[in-house]
Order: C-alpha cells, then structure tokens, then sequence
C-alpha cells in the first residue's frame, strides 16, 4: 500500500513519546531518592505533573529527543529503518541506565562515554549486578521483535518507508509499461523526466542535509546553554518545567527526564567566578596563609620529602559490619580496627557509593574538594584535567618526577589516568598493559582481578630497590564490584538485623563474597606495613576506601542511612624508621579525601606550603566534606537542599548557617583557591602558594 505522509509525521509522534518513556523508565526504581511503588509510578509521574503542577519537561525531552529521531530518520532516508535503530538504542540506554542506577545511584553521565571513545566499553560489562540475566533477556528479546515488526512494516509500505527521492510510479509495479510508453513519448519528454529526477534528486539530498544539521547544532546548542544562567536556552527550559538537581544525578533524571539531565551536564561548568576574585584578592590569600605557615613551620622539623609516602586508594573497602541493618558472624576487618587505634585514622566521607573512584583519588592528590565544584562536573579526570594547564599535586613536592611513581593493577586508560599521571608529574606508571606492565599480577580463586596482596608485593619491591624517597601513588582493584562468590572456603554470613526485612539471595552472596574480599585486605594490609617496618627509610602509609560498594539494596533504600553509606575506613601511618610510628592526630577521627596531604605532613612533621597551611586550619574547623549527593542525613532535616555536606570533628553535620565567621571566611578562600587553580588565571602559581 501506499502510506501517505501524514501517517508518517502521526507515527513519529507517536514512536517519540514511546522512546522518551521508556528512557525515563530506565531511571525510574523503587529504591530510590524518590519513592516509587514501581517503574511505571515514576514513567507516569512525568505525564499526570503536566496537568497537577503544570510542569512540561516531558514535552522539553520530546522535542529534543525528536531532534534526535529526525536527524536519524534523514540520515538513513528510510522511516522504516531510522526508527528500529532508534528504538533499539533508546531500549539498550534505558536497561544500562537501570543497571548503573541500581549499582551505583548514578546515572550515565557524559564523562562514561570516555570509556568507549579510550576502548574501555569492555570494562563496562562489570557493573552489571548479579541475577540480571532475565532481565538482559528480555530486552534482547524485545530489541529482536522490534526489528522483525519494522521490517514486515517496511514489505508492505509501497515506499519502504523513503522519505525524500520516492516517486508514485516507483508503487506501480508495472516497469513494461512504463517502458513503453518512455519510448513511445519520444527522446524529448525522456530527457525532460530525467533533468526532473535530477533536480529532485539534488533537492532532496539538499533538504536531507538540512534536516539533519539544524537538529544536531539545536540539540548541541542545548547542551552548551542549558547549565548557564541568563542564557535564552536556561530561561526556556526551566519555563518547560526543568528544575537541575545535579548533586543527585538519579534523582535529576527522574525529575527533569534522562535526556536533559544528560545533556545539562555534557558541557559542565567548572565553577561559579567568585565575586571578589581578581589578582589583589589572590595575593592577599597568598600573603594570608603565608604567615600561617611561617606560624606552623616554627614546631615543624622536616621537609615531606625527607620521607618516602604512600597514597593507597584501596578500592570499595569499608567496614561491612557498619552498614545498617547488616550483621556478620565474623569481623571483617580486625586489623584495619587495631591500626586505627594506634594511630591517626578514623573515617572518611566519600563523595561516592558504588562509583566515584577517580573523584576521591582527585581530592586525595590535588587537595581540592569537589564540593566547590558545579554540580555539572562530576568527573575531573575526564572534564577538567585534560584540558588543564596547570595541575598541582602532592607527589610535585617531591621535586623531580623520577620521585613520583603510581601502581594501578588494571587497565591504565580508565579514567584517563595514564594521561592525568603524565600531568601530575609521575615519571612511572606501572599497570596491566605496556609499557609498564606492574610485577605481580596474581588472582585469588575465581576473582577476575589482581589481588591487593600482589599490588602491595609490587609497591614493596618497588621501594625496596629505591634508596631516596619517592612518593607512591596505589589504586588496588580486588574488591571491586561485581560480587560472585569468587571465594573458596568462604565462611562469612551476613543477614538482616531485621526477620521482617531479610536479605533476597543476590544481595546476600554478594556481601558475603564482598565481606571475605574485604577480610583479605585487611590481613594484605597489615603483612604490608611489615613490610615497610622492615625498610631502612622513613616511609608515611596513607591508607583509605574509597567508597562502599553498591550491593547494599536493603540499606540504601532507607534515605536516613545515607551518612552511614558515604563513610569509609582510613589511616595513617608510620613505620619506625620515621621516628613518628605511633603519632595520633587529635583531630583525626573524621576526614575527606581533600585534606590527606595537610594530615601527612601533620603526621610526618613536616613544614608546610600556604596551600597546606591552609588545609591544616580549615580541616580545624571542618572535619570533612563531600558534594550534596543526599538530602537526608540521619533524620537531621537542617541542611539545606543543594548544600554540600560538612562534618564537624564529632562527625555530626554543619549547617553553613551555623559557621562562625572564621569559618566562613575559609571556605571562601577555598572556592578563591580553587577557582584561580582550576578555572581562573593561576595567579597563586607565581605565588608559589601551592609549593
């Protein structure tokens, strides 16, 4: 039959509505910051608020995501062939969406795509959770069915779905008669068809390429507008209903649609230019913390590279014991426990759950807290280093790079560390792949990963061989997610401190499994302290998880534990050769990533840049601190939405309202620090403010 235009512009109307629900769906869970009684609650929560709240971001996700479909639709020229494409792709980004959500409460952020476009796509595969193959399934099954439906709708479309160069005899079926009557109308009329075929033809590959840039560079457009206040494009989309909730970025999704909340953080903004920042500012900073060096520096007796340190981010490892709700029959980690209690160490709030590596490793090495950044950066390694042109870092004050030497027992492109370990001044960066390929590489059991006790060996003889002191930069891989019951004679259980609210099977072999991991690196770690006792050089261990892992679905569905789930176990410590093992910080027991290298030197004596001065009186007065990725934390209601989350040294949560004006006055200078390093004009860099 022949199909008419109208029928085509009513299914692309149709067919787009259908992809942006079935993206929505993808971030639309029970489990969330928003309680839904099912996917479809959330999916129809976008439709009933255009009629109770008069709030139309679905209709902004439909123009913009139709954008999207026309700009396919002419690319391919074939209706029938666009639309499967796209429906197969929306399918596969909603179910990645409802894997990446229910692991790691994040949704896919613009910096993922840096794992396909650096061949890391591969590595991707981890985070699906266990017992998803039905699921996996399902879709699969469904993506084949769409084809199939497309490809009959296609057969019995006369024009097969064409959109520009279709012409009426084409239906017809009858070529012999058109041939004869071409021939019978003479050379003239012939030629005159075949000039009109051409300028159709010429006309419509025109107007293809037309309808496919003017929706790109709108859509593009969009993106670099729609984070920047007082743009045209800003205005219209919070007019349409788009209320940007960045520091939840599952909870943005759900509120503004997955395609704007995607595409609201594809070009971030770095920060906000504080009012008063401008070169006279900057030198009075420098000037400022200065004199509290020079204060400092007047009780402190070395240098930091008058000893060896060691940074280990030991992946997802925390305590399972404190997550509530949970309880095992064993103690997971006994000598991560007695360390603490010997030394300076405590807990440390993470930015992330599930996920966030790379931000905690950034804090920990640049002294820069990412909750003075946009909400829209989510991911410095792969935002804001590449492009900078000025990045310190702690290893830097070791001097020459041959002192700087980092170990990552994986992939060396994940999160672009070989290229931001170039920029950060390491001269060696030792992984699974060439050049460096790191020296042991052992796994234990069915674990797909190198265990930590082969990390530590290969740090070990690293050092061992190096009589100067250095400063190491560890990034272990053995506990990272999944979990499936890799371990043999593996007799940890875990169950719930509630029989009303047990553990389903899944979320049970997967603390198990994880609570044995945990236990191997704390008993790793200890033979590693050992190891660096035995050295004839003083050598300072930083050690810290960087996250709890995502497989506690029980606890994280209870938004009042949100403090207990961004909070992980650190310590550090000396060996004897630095005549300062046993040292305890007194304001130790809470920290954050960003004022690691102000505690080394307090742990190492060591005199102190401006920068680090600074660390040192604002970790005085503020324990710790992370994005706010939460609003609820432990029923304590007073901080306001959007405000990052502030510890005091008891571990309880500040209100910025609450600051003393001491306070408040660090935590401008620290936006002032932060904003000339990593987005203004670097003047603390001639300064030498940073070292």
């Amino acid at each position: 039959m022949h199909i008419p235009g109208w029928v085509y512009v009513l299914l692309f109307i149709v067919f787009d509505i259908m992809m942006t629900l079935i993206l929505q769906q993808g971030v639309s869970q029970n489990d969330t910051r928003v309680k839904l009684a099912s996917p479809l609650t959330g999916v129809w929560g976008m439709i009933s608020k255009m009629w109770e709240k008069g709030n139309f971001v679905l209709v902004l996700n439909l123009l913009l995501l139709g954008l999207i479909y026309l700009a396919v639709i002419m690319a391919f020229n074939r209706f029938w062939i666009a639309t499967p494409v796209m429906f197969v792709l929306i399918m596969l980004i909603s179910v990645i969406e409802h894997f990446k959500v229910s692991v790691r409460y994040e949704t896919i952020l613009p910096s993922d795509l840096s794992f396909v476009s650096n061949g890391d796509a591969g590595s991707l595969m981890s985070f699906i959770p266990s017992g998803s193959g039905g699921l996996i399934a399902s879709v699969v099954v469904a993506m084949v069915l769409v084809v199939v439906l497309f490809v009959a709708l296609s057969h019995f479309d006369a024009r097969h779905g064409k959109v520009f160069g279709f012409h009426r005899h084409e239906a017809n079926g009858n070529d012999d008669d058109s041939s004869e009557r071409a021939v019978k109308s003479g050379v003239e009329n012939n030629n005159k068809e075949s000039d009109s075929n051409t300028r159709s033809k010429s006309l419509g590959a025109a107007l293809r390429i037309v309808f496919i840039l003017i929706p790109l560079l709108l859509v593009t457009g969009f993106s670099y507008q729609v984070g920047q206040v007082n743009t045209f494009t800003n205005s219209f989309a919070k007019t349409m209903g788009y209320i940007p909730s960045m520091w939840d970025s599952v909870y943005d999704a759900q509120r503004n649609g997955p395609l704007v909340s995607f595409l609201g953080q594809a070009h971030p903004k770095v920060m906000d230019q504080p009012s008063d920042y401008n070169e006279a500012t900057m030198k009075q900073i420098a000037k400022r913390y200065n004199t509290e060096a020079v204060k400092i520096n007047k009780t402190r007796t070395s240098k930091m590279n008058d000893s060896s340190v060691v940074f280990i981010l030991s992946e997802s490892y925390s305590d399972p014991s404190r997550v509530p709700g949970i309880k095992l029959n064993h103690d997971p980690i006994p000598n991560t426990r007695e360390i603490k209690q010997h030394t300076t160490g405590g807990y440390m709030l993470s930015s992330g759950y599930g996920g966030g590596t790379a931000n905690l490793e950034y804090m920990s090495l640049t002294g820069m807290s990412m909750a003075n950044f946009d909400p829209s950066l989510t991911s410095p390694y792969q935002q804001l280093i590449p492009g900078e042109k000025w990045t310190p870092t702690i290893n830097q004050l070791w001097g020459s790079k041959e002192h700087s030497v980092a170990f990552h027992p994986y992939e060396p492109s994940m999160y672009l560390r070989a290229n931001n370990y170039k920029k950060f001044g390491f001269s060696h960066f030792y992984s699974l792949e060439p050049p460096e390929v790191i020296a042991h590489r052992q796994k234990i059991d069915s674990s797909p990963y190198v265990s930590d006790a082969s990390a530590y060996q290969s740090v070990y003889e690293s050092m061992k061989k190096n009589s100067q002191n250095e400063f190491v930069q560890l990034a272990t891989m053995q506990n990272h997610m999944p979990y499936h019951n890799w371990y043999k004679d593996n007799d940890f259980k875990a169950e719930s401190t509630d029989p009303s609210q047990p553990l389903d099977a899944d979320e049970n072999e997967s603390i198990n499994t994880y609570a044995k991991g945990a236990n191997i690196t704390d008993e790793a770690t200890a033979k590693f302290l050992e190891q660096m006792d035995s050295l004839n050089k003083p050598v300072t261990v930083v050690f810290y998880g960087d996250h709890l892992p995502g497989i506690y679905k029980t606890a994280s569905a209870d938004q009042k534990n949100s403090l207990a789930l961004h909070t992980t176990d650190y310590f550090i410590w000396s060996n004897k050769a630095s005549g300062r093992q046993g040292y305890k910080s007194p304001d130790g027991e809470y920290s954050s990533p960003n004022f690691f290298m102000a505690q080394t030197a307090e742990q190492t004596n060591s005199k102190v840049t401006p920068f680090l001065a600074f660390l040192t009186q604002l970790h005085g007065k503020v324990s710790a601190m992370e994005p706010p990725v939460v609003n609820q934390i432990q029923g304590w209601s007073r901080i306001p939405e959007g405000q990052p989350i502030y510890l005091d040294p008891k571990g309880q949560p500040m209100a910025e309202s609450d600051f003393d004006k001491e306070t408040k006055q660090l935590m401008h200078d620290y936006k002032l620090i932060q904003y000339d390093v990593t987005a203004g004009k670097g003047y603390l860099k001639d300064a030498k403010f940073m070292g």
